[in-house]
Formats: C-alpha cells, structure tokens, sequence
C-alpha cells in the first residue's frame, strides 16, 4: 500500500513561488499514476497536475500551465510540484495522490475517482 506525506506549504505573497514535496512509500518498482491536487476554502477538490511513472509524462491543467511545474525524483522517492507566478487564486490545500499500482494517467484527464492513496494535505496562502 502506498503512503504519502506532503511538505512545504507555506505563505507566500501574489508573484512568489513555492516548492512542494511528497514523500511516496509502497509502489516502488511498480507503474501508477501522481498527481497534485488541491481544495480551496467552500470549493471542491481539483487537478493540477499528474506525472506518469511509467512514460515520464506530464499535464498541467490549463490554470497552471506555464506557472506550475510537477517532477518526481524516483531514486528519492520524491515527487514535487514547482509553484510560480503565484496569484491569491492558487490559495487552497494541497494533496498529492496515486493512483492504484497500473493504472496509467489519463493526460490532461484528471479525475480524483481514479485516486486511491492521499497525503494528509499541505496549506498554501497567496496573499494579495
């Protein structure tokens, strides 16, 4: 089973940048999906961005495009998200998530229903 810690949050002022980290246990050696989300205060939980671990593949939803950058570092077990350009719209918590193990990523198709495994959240503010 897959465990997800998330790091990194913090607050940030409109214009900054901000790296976010997840720790990823269980999985190892085996193809899934990650992904970033997040949930901003009364609204529900969206994609931002996934990478595939099989392909290396990335999407970014069209919000973040250009500001937003996901990566993972397999030997480390890690995978981030590179916040930029920050703007108060991006204030929300934060999850990474996985999917179960082969299952692939469906592109710029990011559906929550496809995650199983959820970090505990990171909080990210932008203020104006």
């Amino acid at each position: 089973e897959v465990q997800l810690a998330e790091s990194g949050g913090g607050s940030v002022e409109t214009g900054g940048s901000l790296r976010l980290s997840c720790a990823v246990s269980g999985h190892i050696n085996l193809p899934y999906c990650m992904g970033w989300f997040r949930q901003a205060p009364g609204q529900a939980r969206e994609g931002v961005a996934t990478i595939d671990t099989t392909t290396q593949r990335t999407d970014h939803v069209d919000s973040v495009k250009d500001r937003f950058t996901i990566s993972r570092d397999a030997v480390r077990n890690m995978m981030y998200l590179d916040m930029t350009s920050m703007n108060p719209g991006d204030t929300a918590m934060y999850y990474c998530a996985a999917t179960p193990a082969f299952r692939s990523c469906r592109g710029a198709d990011i559906r929550e229903s496809d995650f199983g495994a959820w970090g505990q959240g990171t909080l990210v503010t932008v203020s104006a």
